[in-house]
Order: structure tokens, then C-alpha cells, then sequence
């Protein structure tokens, strides 16, 4: 006879709606919630350390690139550098956002920077790196507020999901990262266009078919997560939108799915950070972390808060947010690629 009670290891969050119904007494943290956030806190303040040791660019294959950024402050071939409070600024908003309904960080600020006169190569590594930091501390405490639960004996399946889609993503970031900037060097606006296209595809699917519980494919989220790598490693986002989206298409409820993307994308940034490294010590690329500090200031308390935030609020609602809002980030990002976009075509 099979088990009819066995957990699948998201039935955490439901419990947690019938035994506290009501947004007010869900909103009361417990003692384990702020001990953990203080961990949070604590270890994303010491990313951001190594962020600002970083951003004097202290060994080979990193240094100062001649963006238009730099020339405007006149840092060409110097290692000088400082907290961008407007890119803090940024970071608090896109990190809640993205924490809270699985994307958008990448997505959002990749373009914004670079049509702010950043250079790839400041960005999408440091984009990386914060992603990174962020993934793995909002893993941590979606299970602490109670909206995953992680379990290796037996396994549960938010563990098995995260294994198969950061597996698959990893390798895709690398194949993606090594093909778009090191062997074909593919121009930073068709990158940015075709993030911004996935964006709006993945959101418009999800209002049409996702809003509704429908039956668990796991093995759909392969392909999903190929996707997703790819996305991460092009242009340092568009990851969230498909892994996320794409869960909740597969049948996963939303609060575990965003607890999933947090980890996956939090491994698969890990991975690619190597990447970029190899890139940059030994096939000579250069990499210039210049904006990270500023990137890891912004993110340090909006990283604790969304997860928390997805735990007060009722997953129904978040069948409305995610997919609005990466239809929202699609096409705010489209209309600032424009004029580029139509530059580039016009010769």
C-alpha cells in the first residue's frame, strides 16, 4: 500500500496559513525568525568586506575597464573607486522585488547599468556574485520562516528540484558565459533583447496557465533550467523569470518554488563565478568589480526582508505578483533598450 501522507516538503507553508489564517498573526516574527535574519545580516555584511577588497582590483585579471563611467570620474588606470548610492539605491528595490517573486534583479539592473554607461564586465560578474550571496541566505530563510522545508533523508522534492535545475543550469551557464563574452563576443544589445523577450513570453504564460494549481512534471523543469542557465550566464539575468515561472507551470505551489529559485540560482551563481574567474586569470579577461560594494550594500537588508514577506502574505497572492510583475520588468526593460536597439539596426 503507498503512503498517502507522504511529504512532498512544501505542505510547511500551507500549515502554516491554517495555523496562523490571517496576514496580522503571521506578521508576529518568532524567536528562531530573528536569530536567523541576524545571521543573515551578519554574513552578508561580511560579502560586502570582500566586496569593497574586491573593488581595488587586487590580483591579475581584475582592473579598472574604460567605461563611461570611469572616464566620467577619470579612473582610467587607476584602482579607485566608491559606493554608487543611486545603484544602493537600486539594489533595495530590485532585491526585494526579486527575492519576494523570484526575479528580477538580474534582469532589471544588468540593463539599467549598462545603459548607464557601466561595461558588462563590471556588471554581470558583480551581478553574479551578489546573486550568489543572496541565493544562499534566502534559502536559508525561506526554511526558517517557514516556507520550504529542506530535507535530505529521506530527500524532499524542493531538494530534489533544486540538485536537477542547478545541475543543469551550471552547465549551461558555462557554456553560455565561454560562448557569448570569450568566442563570439556578441553585442551587449542583443543580449539585452533577448532577456527582455523571454521576460514578457515567460510572464504571459504564467497569467494564462499558471494561476491555477495544476499537476506536478518535475522532469519539465530540465528544460526549464537549461533555459535558465543560459539566460544567466548571457546577460546575468533572466534566470528568475524561467526557473520560477517555470515551476509553477510544472506544478510546484508558488511559496516552495520561489524558495527553490532562490537556492538554484544562488548555486548557479556560485558556479559561474568560477567561470568567470578561470576566464579572467587564464584566458585574459579582464574583470572589474567596481560596482559590487554598492550592489551588496543595497541587497544586504532587502535579502531578509522579502523572504519574510513571502511567508506573511497568502500564496494566492503571489500567483497574481510573479507573473505581473516579470511582465512589468519586460517591458520597462524593453522600452529602456530602445533607442540602442534602434541604433544598432539602423547601422
Amino acid at each position: 500500500m503507498e503512503k498517502a501522507d507522504k511529504r512532498m516538503g512544501w505542505e510547511v507553508a500551507r500549515e502554516l496559513e491554517t495555523a496562523k489564517p490571517t496576514i496580522l498573526e503571521r506578521l508576529k516574527p518568532e524567536k528562531n525568525e530573528i536569530v536567523a535574519a541576524l545571521w543573515g545580516v551578519a554574513i552578508f555584511f561580511v560579502v560586502f568586506l570582500i566586496g569593497c577588497w574586491l573593488a581595488g582590483n587586487p590580483f591579475e585579471g581584475s582592473g579598472r575597464l574604460p567605461s563611461e563611467i570611469v572616464k566620467a570620474h577619470g579612473w582610467e588606470g587607476t584602482n579607485n573607486w566608491t559606493i554608487f548610492w543611486w545603484v544602493v539605491g537600486l539594489a533595495i528595490i530590485l532585491e526585494f522585488l526579486d527575492a519576494s517573486a523570484g526575479m528580477g534583479y538580474g534582469a532589471a539592473m544588468t540593463p539599467l547599468l549598462l545603459v548607464m554607461g557601466f561595461d558588462p564586465k563590471q556588471v554581470v560578474p558583480a551581478v553574479m556574485i551578489q546573486q550568489a550571496t543572496a541565493g544562499m541566505i534566502g534559502a536559508f530563510l525561506h526554511k526558517e520562516f517557514g516556507n520550504v522545508e529542506w530535507r535530505f533523508k529521506p530527500m524532499s522534492e524542493p531538494i530534489k528540484l533544486w540538485l536537477m535545475i542547478a545541475v543543469t543550469g551550471c552547465i549551461t551557464v558555462g557554456l553560455s558565459v565561454t560562448a557569448v563574452y570569450a568566442v563570439f563576443k556578441v553585442h551587449k544589445v542583443w543580449i539585452k533583447l533577448y532577456v527582455v523577450v523571454l521576460l514578457l513570453m515567460m510572464g504571459g504564460a504564467m497569467l494564462i496557465k499558471g494561476r491555477k494549481e495544476r499537476p506536478y512534471r518535475p522532469f519539465r523543469m530540465l528544460g526549464f533550467a537549461a533555459l535558465a542557465g543560459f539566460n544567466k550566464g548571457v546577460g546575468g539575468g533572466g534566470y528568475g523569470p524561467v526557473v520560477t515561472v517555470g515551476g509553477l507551470l510544472s506544478g510546484v505551489p508558488v511559496k516552495s518554488m520561489l524558495a527553490v529559485t532562490a537556492l538554484s540560482e544562488g548555486t548557479t551563481c556560485v558556479f559561474s563565478i568560477f567561470v568567470w574567474l578561470a576566464l579572467s586569470i587564464g584566458g585574459g579577461m579582464t574583470i572589474d568589480y567596481l560596482v559590487l560594494p554598492s550592489m551588496l550594500l543595497g541587497s544586504m537588508v532587502a535579502a531578509i526582508a522579502a523572504p519574510y514577506a513571502v511567508k506573511v502574505f497568502p500564496e494566492k497572492a503571489w500567483r497574481w505578483v510573479v507573473p505581473i510583475y516579470c511582465i512589468v520588468l519586460g517591458a520597462y526593460s524593453f522600452y529602456k533598450i530602445g533607442p540602442a536597439l534602434m541604433k544598432q539596426l539602423g547601422g
